[in-house]
């Protein structure tokens, strides 16, 4: 998600090893270390002892468009999903900066890390030009060793014009920003990743990562993706993060097409470890 200043295709990325033909590797264990099913009352905003807001309107380096409230206006639960909602409306921060869409960005920073395992999320995301919804992972260590030096793992990225397709990546020293590893998976049939629910998650070894759709395996990263100066940074705890992102260097902003508001619905959240 922190991509910087992105170009607005894909094509310089470092490609994928594309495994979705190949055979699917041994079938781990898994045990629950942590998980948020979002079965609060309707109208309540997320267990404040798992999630904290981030509340900013500054662009992120990607150049988005929204102000991320804590407002239950843009997060809160509703029948068993957490519901982050953006809208096109005027906004102005308690720091002074104004903005034209409202939209929230949680993570669990300072109450949830873990160090290798299955990361997923049960999601529906939104749609339309100048959208971008995001499950994705960053070192707890961000705030002493920056970024992308802590690195970045995107369990799901997608950006509206693509609404059948999804990307996973990761971001580390040298291979950030417009240039991660990177792979993307697309919906048979032209199907679209706004009309129904999907289960989007990441298998995170010490030497390999592996991304999978609805138990499909579409991408697998190990050190030797890595060109040149193999600096791996995937070997300390991260923290979870879900935001609905407008507007953008990599999406593009949004139309007249684009629908506001519009919302990215989470049914869970879930960590294990292997057994």
């Amino acid at each position: 998600m922190m991509r910087g200043i992105c170009s607005l295709m894909l094509a310089s990325c470092f490609a994928a090893t594309v495994v979705a033909s190949a055979a699917q590797p041994p079938q781990k264990h898994w045990v629950l270390t942590w998980s948020d099913e979002f079965n609060g009352p309707d109208g309540s905003q997320p267990d404040p002892a798992k999630w904290e807001f981030v509340v900013s309107g500054n662009g992120f380096g990607n150049q988005e468009l929204e102000y991320y409230t804590a407002r239950p206006e843009n997060a809160h639960l509703e029948h068993g999903n957490l519901v982050i909602s953006a809208s096109k409306e005027p906004f102005t921060g308690a720091d002074g900066v104004s903005r034209e869409y409202t939209s929230a960005r949680l993570q669990t920073k300072g109450r949830f890390e873990q160090r290798y395992g299955r990361f997923e999320a049960r999601m529906k995301i939104p749609h339309g030009q100048g959208v971008w919804p995001a499950f994705w992972m960053l070192g707890a260590d961000i705030d002493t060793k920056h970024w992308p030096e802590c690195g970045e793992l995107d369990v799901m990225e997608n950006i509206g014009r693509e609404p059948g397709k999804v990307h996973g990546s990761l971001h580390g020293p040298r291979y950030s920003g417009d240039s991660p590893l990177t792979g993307a998976y697309t919906l048979p049939d032209h199907g679209v990743f706004a009309d129904a629910f999907h289960v989007f998650a990441v298998e995170w070894e010490p030497e390999q990562i592996r991304f999978y759709v609805d138990g499909h395996l579409f991408e697998t990263q190990t050190p030797d993706s890595i060109p040149g100066d193999k600096q791996w940074v995937f070997d300390h705890p991260f923290f979870l993060l879900l935001n609905f992102a407008v507007g953008g260097a990599w999406p593009g902003n949004p139309d007249q097409s684009t629908l506001f508001p519009q919302s990215m619905l989470v049914d869970y959240v879930r960590a294990y470890r292997a057994r």
